[in-house]
């Protein structure tokens, strides 16, 4: 396992787990099915995501390596049997999908290929081809995850505001990443 990713999570109920989801209202912002409640990019999609990210992401919420008040409050609300059990039953929906639609060629060349000209590692050694994420190494599934939601975490970890992948990985690659790239990207991933 590479040095920061998702630690093993123990295996939830996904009955459990949608009972908590719907006691611990995480339902509300991220849906029944885990695809969000279309609030314009405020919750992430967490349809058919790797339980153990999802752990680390609310383990990371609980500590304050990752910060968000309302999301801090109710990760601290939890414990590990809870966190195992909704991370089950999220993992369990059908993975996100997006819509079909032309990309620009410039935004699949970047997620493809990077540029390594600029130090930018491309998206897919990492998510995937069509964003499948590598669960085993932490990084998560992307494809289909929401336009705005993506364009706030890319900017979020551009500017430092979010520190929380392996290694800083992100960090390093969204800081070269300009406005019209990471909206041309975001638009990409959702099509996946």
């Amino acid at each position: 396992m590479l040095a920061g990713a998702a630690p093993a999570a123990n295996k939830g109920d996904v009955d459990r787990g949608r009972a908590k989801a719907e006691s611990e209202r995480c339902i509300e912002c991220h849906g029944a099915d885990g695809k969000g409640n279309g609030l314009d990019g405020k919750f992430a999609r967490l349809a058919g995501q790797y339980p153990a990210y999802l752990v680390k992401q609310l383990d990371d919420f609980r500590s304050g390596a990752r910060r968000h008040d309302l999301m801090g409050i109710m990760a601290r609300s939890l414990d590990a049997p809870d966190l195992a059990d909704i991370a089950a039953y999220y993992a369990a929906q059908q993975r996100m999908h997006g819509a079909d639609g032309a990309a620009p060629d410039a935004a699949r060349r970047l997620y493809v290929e990077g540029d390594a000209a600029r130090g930018i590692a491309s998206c897919a050694g990492c998510h995937g081809a069509q964003g499948e994420g590598a669960g085993a190494a932490g990084f998560p599934v992307i494809g289909g995850q929401e336009v705005k939601y993506l364009q706030n975490q890319l900017r979020a970890w551009r500017s430092g505001e979010r520190t929380n992948s392996a290694g800083g990985v992100m960090n390093a690659v969204a800081k070269g990443l300009t406005d019209a790239e990471i909206e041309a990207l975001s638009h990409y991933v959702l099509q996946m």
